[in-house]
């Protein structure tokens, strides 16, 4: 029996020779779709001929281990990605709607936040909006540090952003920033009136 080498332009198979070119085929549409590229667009940028390109899409034609180099580097992956099981896009069909000043309400020492989309479970992100009570960021009382990424959307006022690697951010209506919850953070109001804020925090 001879032994299967990559130079050769075959790999060992992992499951049946037809289903596998199958699966390479499909797999190798579905990478070309997510960024956006015509077969002619994918050929200049992996250095594959448009017509190659296509056949190994219809499953017919093997790619080799040439090949495979040039797809990998071309479209910025690893050649095992190639092979990974194409993703059903499913549309989950969810929506919500929160009216001005219908959200759930939610007090603390220094916001009053209004959460939104409180209906919806398990979701992906944590919207909600608050008023910025606090004035200084002894008054404030320490950092607040919690799991994700969150992003801040200044409504009303002026605010002032402490975290602990960098310097306070000062920020006003319509101004925004994003940054890592695990970095102890506070916020605080400047302007005379409470400034009010939207949060959009990731749910780990």
């Amino acid at each position: 029996m001879s032994t299967l080498r990559p130079e050769a332009g075959i790999l060992p198979a992992i499951s049946s020779p037809v289903a596998q070119q199958s699966d390479f085929g499909e797999r190798l549409r579905a990478l070309r779709k997510d960024r956006q590229m015509t077969l002619q667009q994918a050929s200049k940028v992996t250095g594959v001929a448009q017509s190659t390109l296509s056949k190994m899409e219809n499953n017919q034609l093997s790619p080799t281990f040439n090949l495979m180099q040039k797809l990998a580097v071309g479209l910025g992956i690893d050649m095992p990605q190639l092979f990974a099981p194409v993703k059903e896009v499913r549309i989950s069909g969810r929506r919500t709607v929160t009216k001005r000043q219908q959200g759930r309400e939610h007090l603390t020492a220094t916001y009053e936040h209004e959460l939104l989309a409180t209906e919806l479970d398990s979701k992906r992100m944590v919207p909600f909006k608050s008023r910025v009570r606090a004035r200084t960021l002894e008054e404030f009382g320490g950092w607040v540090k919690h799991e994700g990424e969150e992003l801040l959307l200044v409504l009303e006022g002026d605010i002032l952003v402490y975290t602990e690697e960098y310097e306070p951010l000062a920020l006003s209506e319509g101004d925004s920033t994003y940054f890592d919850s695990t970095m102890g953070h506070a916020v605080v109001s400047t302007s005379e009136a409470d400034a009010l804020v939207l949060w959009v925090c990731s749910a780990l």
